[in-house]
């Protein structure tokens, strides 16, 4: 099993094959869930940023990630770094979907023993590459992991997802410039561009505005798309790995909370709060939205 299914070969568009984004949309909803079941284990969490995010961790795991579920250390496998730890429980819910761990182990999210702590971390879970969580270094790691592959003559691609709040850091832009200044075409960098971190609004903690240019400015092939739209983001992704000659970065605008209006219109807050009674309800209006 190299992913979730056998990906639409490199140029067929995302229109011309509903199945697939039916597909992947599918698999959206399951992840979200499976992230509300995991929130509901501990009673918090970050759920908005997992429900925000699902629809780009479909499309990475169901239709562009060469892996194998069985064999989590092959070789060839391309490498999926998480940068910010505390997305761990949309990873989780991804990797669950992805056959990488039992879905029913999802159960034990962040209690005492359980191999899916709440921060990410790579001593502990299947299929994670890093232990994340201090922000800033993800894509440092993705870089020499790209320079080792290509020294290597290793094909595999390397994915780091990454979140706007994360450009604040400095190292993340110098390590920008090294993949530029190195060719790193075997690297994509997606940036979940949500508005928002833990000391509040991104924009008012340290404006990163223009993104696009600066990425550009960097040297680097770029694409901003809506998030939480499948067939943008499978678009988006064929144009960036389609014959790269750079390293590229996808900029995905989502939305904390997506699928669950009750937790879409709530007032944004970094660690959401959901109450005991709440979660059901949630459970049925992402069932709802799905279906409709």
């Amino acid at each position: 099993m190299t992913s979730l299914t056998s990906p639409t070969p490199t140029g067929t568009s995302a229109a011309a094959d509903p199945d697939r984004i039916v597909r992947l949309r599918d698999a959206a909803y399951r992840i979200r869930r499976h992230a509300l079941d995991m929130g509901e284990v501990q009673g918090q969490g970050y759920i908005g940023q997992a429900l925000g995010v699902a629809d780009v961790l479909a499309v990475l795991f169901g239709d562009l990630l060469r892996f194998r579920a069985e064999d989590p250390e092959w070789p060839q496998r391309d490498r999926f770094l998480l940068s910010i730890g505390h997305y761990a429980i949309a990873a989780y819910a991804a990797f669950a979907e992805a056959g990488i761990i039992p879905a029913e182990e999802l159960e034990t999210y962040g209690s005492d023993d359980s191999r899916l702590p709440m921060s990410a971390m790579a001593s502990y879970t299947p299929g994670m590459e890093i232990s994340g969580g201090s922000l800033g270094h993800g894509l440092g790691v993705a870089t020499g992991m790209a320079l080792g592959l290509r020294h290597l003559g290793n094909a595999a691609r390397v994915v780091n997802l990454l979140s706007d709040g994360e450009l604040d850091e400095g190292s993340t832009w110098e390590a920008a410039m090294s993949c530029a200044h190195h060719g790193l075409s075997n690297l994509l960098a997606v940036v979940d561009v949500n508005g928002l971190q833990a000391d509040g609004p991104t924009a008012g903690v340290l404006r990163i505005d223009p993104l696009e240019d600066k990425w550009r400015a960097f040297g680097w092939s770029v694409r901003r798309v809506d998030g939480n739209d499948v067939a943008a983001l499978v678009t988006a992704v064929d144009e960036l790995t389609d014959a790269p000659t750079a390293p590229s970065v996808l900029l995905c605008d989502t939305r904390p909370g997506r699928g669950v209006p009750m937790l879409e219109t709530r007032e944004k807050a970094h660690f959401l709060r959901v109450e005991e009674h709440e979660w059901q309800t949630a459970r049925d209006q992402l069932l709802e939205g799905h279906t409709r």
